[in-house]
């Protein structure tokens, strides 16, 4: 499935989208939800679209105070849609899908509704919408292994193997004894690996997963060296290995992370320039592997120069560490400007270094990366701050704040940046209510607890 983002639906249909995510802003969540309905209608691949509609569906319910009361009348109040649904599962699956939504309207946490808006969503070929409405669902059935295992196969299906290896830590949590949970987290774990590593090598899944074996027994064995003769050991053996199977990258870069243990940085950035020339082309992961070594280079320098009291050497390895992480951004996006990691990467260089048109360029890219889209939101709302367009740089922030369901760390640096920025604008009490929002979950974040003792003794 191609989904359509922002950026490619007509702007009639943007519009109306934007006006969305502002009533539903306001708390006027009855008419976001009929204009999102809307959008959805003509553009059904607009995904985000979908996902907003439904977490305005589960803010709307949870505002009721649901009890298992409400999720039974729902389920006998849905009855005869999701009978008319299921008989169309079949021969018209994108009615049957239909009738799944109006079910998600009746109730979007109720567990058959969302077993059958899954089902019928696989049955229409838009697996990736099911995943999208149960992430949603999911903290509401964090302990139901049913759901979980559910989840966990749309993630496979639709090649997120991450997702699917958490969801399976959490049944093998919940399960200790399973074994097949056991071996669904172990098989999805390999799955995420291969993928992390751009294994686009051609072979069986079972000489990949024995390959992915491999590289785990060797990296059990890195982390379980005591000393300096044991990395040594292991060093001699791994040059061994690579003498014996010179074209498995496993051994060569088992070995570039030996010679990190030893802070051997040289040597690490070495061998992954030997296991480059091996492969017989360059490779993105190996690529940021190297960054990384060449930063930890820095960094182990830096600790040096401190460790002796020179903190003129020290600044200037820092500076010289700076410099190196900002060319290096810079030809990454050069060899791989399809690459939105790298873009995202760049961008925050650009920002640290005050150039914020430049880093705003690349943050708006950066954000078509579901991985990045958040981060890149937050920093193009920082990028506009520092240029003085408060009004620009909150409507990222709503957009971000929007997509976080959960309160974690990175919601947090959202929600008090709109904080900041509601102060800013004039608009104390919006601003109070945003710190609130943190303040409930966490009061020790930041400057929170004097933030909204003030806001007290200002009354």
């Amino acid at each position: 499935m191609e989904e359509i983002t922002l950026e490619q639906v007509p702007r009639k249909i943007r519009d109306l989208y934007e006006k969305a995510m502002a009533a539903l802003e306001r708390g006027n969540a009855g008419y976001a939800l009929n204009m999102l309905k809307q959008v959805i209608a003509v553009e059904p691949l607009f995904l985000l679209a979908r996902k907003n509609l439904r977490i305005a569906q589960v803010k709307a319910l949870l505002a009721t105070k649901p009890t298992a009361m409400t999720h039974q009348l729902a389920s006998l109040k849905g009855t005869f849609t999701m009978m008319g649904a299921q008989g169309k599962l079949k021969k018209d699956p994108k009615a049957a899908l239909n009738g799944a939504e109006k079910l998600m309207e009746l109730d979007p946490l109720n567990l058959p509704f969302l077993k059958f808006f899954a089902q019928a969503a696989e049955a229409a070929d838009l697996s990736e919408i099911a995943v999208q409405t149960l992430e949603i669902a999911r903290p509401y059935f964090a302990k139901d292994v049913a759901f979980l295992r559910l989840l966990a196969r749309l993630y496979i299906q639709t090649n997120q193997p991450s997702g699917a290896r958490d969801c399976y830590a959490a049944v093998a949590e919940l399960l200790p004894n399973d074994q097949t949970a056991i071996k669904n987290l172990k098989d999805a774990a390999a799955l995420d690996s291969m993928k992390s590593g751009g294994w686009e090598q051609k072979g069986s899944f079972r000489e990949k997963l024995k390959d992915k074996k491999e590289a785990i027994l060797l990296e059990q064995q890195a982390k379980s060296v005591k000393g300096d003769s044991d990395v040594d050991t292991l060093i001699a053996e791994r040059l061994r290995d690579i003498q014996r199977e010179p074209q498995n990258m496993n051994f060569r870069r088992a070995l570039a992370d030996l010679y990190v243990r030893a802070e051997r940085f040289d040597d690490a950035l070495q061998a992954l320039e030997d296991a480059t020339k091996a492969a017989g082309r360059t490779d993105p992961q190996i690529e940021r592997t190297t960054t990384l070594i060449k930063t930890k280079k820095f960094d182990s320098a830096v600790a040096a120069a401190k460790a002796a009291g020179d903190e003129a050497a020290a600044a200037a390895k820092e500076q010289e560490k700076a410099t190196f992480l900002y060319e290096d951004a810079v030809q990454m996006v050069k060899r791989y400007p399809n690459d939105l990691q790298f873009r995202y990467e760049l961008g925050y260089q650009f920002y640290l270094r005050g150039q914020f048109n430049e880093a705003i360029e690349e943050f708006q890219l950066a954000q078509r990366n579901p991985q990045r889209r958040t981060l890149a939101l937050y920093h193009l709302a920082l990028c506009f701050t520092q240029k003085g367009q408060l009004d620009i740089a909150f409507e990222q922030l709503q957009k971000a704040a929007s997509e976080l369901t959960l309160m974690d760390e990175t919601k947090k640096d959202v929600v008090y940046q709109m904080g900041v920025l509601a102060e800013k604008m004039g608009r104390q009490e919006e601003a109070v209510a945003f710190f609130k929002e943190i303040y409930s979950v966490d009061i020790k974040y930041r400057d929170i607890s004097q933030r909204i003792e003030t806001s007290y003794q200002k009354k």
